[in-house]
C-alpha cells in the first residue's frame, strides 16, 4: 500500500470535465462476426481477432508474432486502423498475445506492432492543402501590412489650404459629377465578394477544379487498394499466416466515451450545505484530483481499480480505448502505475520549529518520461491506446468449447494424465489491461514504402 499521506486515487485530465460531455478517449466495441472476405482482406476495417491484414506486399514476416518465452506463434487480439490525419501514411496497428498458461506475467507475452504505407495520392492532397494555407497565409500577411500601413499615415486636415478633396460617405459626389475615382470604391466591394467567394473552395479539398483531382485521386486510391487486396488475397493462402492459430473475427466500431454527470444530492428544506472544507467539489479540487483522508489510503482498498471499474462501467463493452497522445487508465495499484504516476517528493519539513506540520495529501500526475524513447528515431513515446478485460469475454466464443468437446476418449484421458502431471498448459489471458505506447513521431524508414515498427507495451496483469 502507498504511504498514508500519497493521494493514490489518481485522476486523469478527461475527469476535470466533470461529466455529461464527450471525453477526447475513442472506445472500441464489438459489432458482430466479420463473415465477408473481402472485409477480411480490407486492412482498413478495424476488427478483434481474426487474421492480420496487411497493407503492403510482402508481408512481414510471421517470426514478429512470436512469443518470445515459448516459441510459439501468437494469436492476433485486435487489429486497428489508425492513420493520423496530417501524415501522408496509411497506418494500422496489430496486437498478439501469448495464450499460454506457463507464459503469462512474463515480458513479451503481448506484443503491438506498427505498419506504414506511403499513400502518394494522399500525399498530393495534403500537400495542395499546405500550398493552399500557405497562400492563404500570405494574403493575410499583405493585408495586414497594408493596414498597418494605411493606420501609420498621417491624417490630412480637410479644412487645411490646398488640402485634397475627400470623397462624401455617401458616394454622391462620384454620382453626380462623374468623378474617374468612383470606380475604384466601386470595384473593391466585387473584388472581396469574389475573392470571399472563393475562400470556401481554397479551404475545402473537395471544391472547385481541386475538387475533380480529388474525386480522380480517390478513385486511383481506391484502385490501389483494389490492387493491394488482390495481391494479398492471391498470397495469403501461401503465406505463413494462415497456419498461425487465430479467435473467430468480429468487427470493431467505435463510439465516443461519454460521462454522464454525477447525481445530484437532495437537501431537505431549511437544511444549509457546509462548504468549509478544503475541497469546494466533495473531495475533488480544482484539477479533477480527488484529496483522500489519511485513514482512506490506510484501508485495504484499491482505489485505482475502484477508478478503473467505475470508469469503464459507463460503457461495459469496450474492448479497446483509443486516445493517441492522451492519458492510460491504469487497471490497479501495482508496479506498472507506480511507473507511469510516481508517487512525487514529500514537502520538506521544518527544521527551525518543533511544531506540528498537517502536510496535503501528495497527487499523483502521469510521466510519460518513465517510458524509454522509441529505438529507431530516439523520439519519446505517447499513449496511444489499451486493451480493455471484455475483450478476453469476446475473445471466448462457443467455437472453443465446441472444440473441446469433439476430444475423443483416449485424448481426454491423455489430456488428464499430463494435467495430473502437471505438463500441461492451461490456455487463456491473465492480464487486465494492455497499454500501448508508440514512437510520436511515427517514424518511418524512408519517405516511401512501407515500414514496420515494434511498439512499447506495458501489461497490467489481473490479480
Amino acid at each position: 500500500m502507498p504511504p498514508a499521506d500519497v493521494d493514490d486515487d489518481w485522476s486523469d485530465s478527461d475527469d476535470e470535465l466533470n461529466a455529461d460531455v464527450e471525453t477526447n478517449v475513442d472506445l472500441g466495441v464489438p459489432d458482430g462476426p466479420v463473415d465477408e472476405l473481402d472485409t477480411l482482406l480490407d486492412p482498413s476495417v478495424s476488427r478483434i481477432g481474426g487474421h492480420p491484414t496487411f497493407l503492403s506486399f510482402p508481408q512481414p514476416p510471421a517470426t514478429h508474432a512470436t512469443c518470445p518465452n515459448c516459441s510459439q506463434p501468437m494469436e492476433l487480439l485486435i487489429q486497428i486502423w489508425c492513420p493520423l490525419e496530417e501524415s501522408p501514411n496509411d497506418r494500422a496497428l496489430y496486437v498478439w498475445a501469448c495464450t499460454k498458461g506457463s507464459c503469462q506475467r512474463k515480458e513479451g507475452s503481448v506484443r503491438a506492432w506498427r505498419e506504414l504505407r506511403y499513400n502518394h495520392k494522399y500525399a498530393e492532397k495534403l500537400e495542395r492543402k499546405a500550398a493552399r494555407r500557405k497562400a492563404k497565409e500570405a494574403e493575410e500577411a499583405v493585408a495586414a501590412a497594408a493596414q498597418a500601413a494605411k493606420k501609420a499615415q498621417p491624417k490630412s486636415n480637410p479644412f487645411a489650404l490646398g488640402a485634397a478633396p475627400t470623397a462624401s460617405p455617401f458616394g454622391l459626389g462620384s454620382q453626380i459629377f462623374g468623378s474617374s475615382d468612383a470606380a475604384a470604391p466601386s470595384e473593391c466591394p466585387q473584388t472581396e465578394s469574389a475573392e470571399r467567394s472563393g475562400s470556401p473552395t481554397l479551404e475545402s479539398d473537395d471544391g472547385g477544379s481541386d475538387g475533380v483531382d480529388s474525386e480522380s485521386s480517390d478513385g486511383d486510391a481506391e484502385g490501389a487498394d483494389a490492387l493491394a487486396a488482390s495481391l494479398q488475397a492471391a498470397s495469403l493462402d501461401d503465406s505463413p499466416w494462415s497456419a498461425a492459430p487465430s479467435y473467430p473475427p468480429f468487427y470493431l466500431s467505435t463510439v465516443s466515451e461519454y460521462l454522464p454527470p454525477p447525481p445530484k444530492t437532495k437537501v431537505p428544506a431549511g437544511a444549509t450545505v457546509d462548504q468549509d472544507d478544503d475541497s469546494p467539489t466533495n473531495g475533488k479540487d480544482a484539477h479533477g484530483r480527488w484529496d483522500l483522508e489519511g485513514y482512506e489510503n490506510s484501508l485495504d482498498v484499491d482505489h485505482v481499480f475502484e477508478r478503473f471499474s467505475e470508469r469503464v462501467s459507463y460503457e461495459g463493452e469496450q474492448c479497446l480505448r483509443y486516445e493517441r497522445g492522451g492519458t492510460p487508465l491504469p487497471f490497479a495499484s501495482d508496479k506498472v502505475f507506480d511507473r507511469l504516476f510516481p508517487v512525487p517528493p514529500a514537502p520538506p519539513l521544518p527544521v527551525t520549529k518543533p511544531d506540528f506540520m498537517v502536510a496535503p495529501p501528495r497527487k499523483r500526475s502521469y510521466a510519460p518520461a518513465s517510458l524509454p524513447r522509441c529505438p529507431y528515431c530516439d523520439g519519446p513515446r505517447v499513449f496511444e491506446c489499451q486493451l480493455m478485460p471484455n475483450l478476453i469475454n469476446v475473445l471466448r466464443t462457443p467455437a472453443a468449447a465446441a472444440d473441446a468437446k469433439k476430444l475423443t476418449d483416449a485424448e481426454r484421458r491423455a489430456e488428464v494424465m499430463h494435467a495430473f502431471k502437471g505438463a500441461a498448459a492451461s490456455k487463456g489471458m491473465e492480464w487486465g489491461t494492455c497499454m500501448v505506447f508508440s514512437c510520436e513521431k511515427d517514424c518511418t524508414g524512408g519517405k516511401e514504402g512501407s515500414t514496420w515498427r515494434e511498439e512499447y507495451v506495458l501489461v497490467q496483469w489481473d490479480v
